[in-house]
């Protein structure tokens, strides 16, 4: 399978702050690859790294073979690179077909009908606005709208935060279908257990560093390790 993220010895500051040291991490073509770490480990950081959120200062980041390291966010986004934040950032004041609507579509298999397909209570919303929205909606909406954008990789960071678990397990198997249709997807969760049940592999983060690489199989026999660097069980 071929590469399509590649982070080779990323470092990134807020200020003068130094966050990530040195951060290598990849995605191959149709992986779910999860990135785990205590709060404050550089997760969040990672990925507005890899997006040109936070600019890194050293290393480089490739995607679908271009060197994005200096890119703007926009022109990684057009590369095929969606984006979910951390805390939806959906727009409350607009409905749910506008904040569909506010992606520069892509053609390709994912429009609106596919998306509505994908989350059936979406369609059924479609006029009410985002602030209205269940917090599990909103993070449906947040997932729907790069989508219309036809990536080929998907950033998620912490899709499942705050979320009731049956939700949770929607959002999971979203993201597996994602996969099966032909994504990427690098995956940033608190929730050790479901995120190693849907990966296939794993990096933990610990004071901006890599401590561990492996496949997720291995990492969630290892309950010691996971919970060390991880802070959470690897069993339900």
């Amino acid at each position: 399978m071929s590469t399509v993220l590649e982070a080779k010895g990323v470092e990134a500051y807020y200020g003068k702050s130094h966050i990530l040291h040195g951060v290598s991490l990849s995605v191959a073509e149709r992986e779910i690859v999860t990135v785990l770490g205590r709060n404050g480990a550089g997760k969040t950081t990672t990925m507005r790294a890899l997006m040109g959120l936070t600019p890194p200062r050293g290393g480089s980041v490739t995607m679908l073979g271009s060197d994005v390291t200096r890119w703007p966010s926009y022109r990684i986004a057009r590369l095929g690179v969606g984006y979910v934040p951390e805390g939806r950032k959906i727009f409350g004041h607009l409905t749910v077909l506008e904040n569909l609507m506010v992606s520069e579509a892509r053609p390709g298999k994912w429009n609106l009908d596919r998306v509505f397909e994908l989350f059936p209570r979406l369609g059924e919303r479609k006029g009410q606005l985002g602030r209205q929205l269940s917090g599990g909606e909103q993070e449906m909406l947040a997932i729907a709208r790069p989508l219309l954008l036809n990536p080929r990789i998907m950033l998620l960071d912490e899709p499942s935060q705050g979320l009731a678990p049956l939700v949770v397990q929607e959002v999971m198997q979203v993201v597996r279908t994602m996969r099966d249709e032909g994504l990427s997807v690098l995956l940033v969760e608190q929730n050790v257990p479901l995120s190693l049940g849907v990966a296939d592999r794993a990096y933990i983060l610990d004071d901006g560093k890599v401590v561990y690489s492996g496949t997720a199989a291995e990492l969630s026999a290892n309950e010691e390790l996971v919970e060390r660097l991880a802070g959470a069980t690897a069993q339900h």
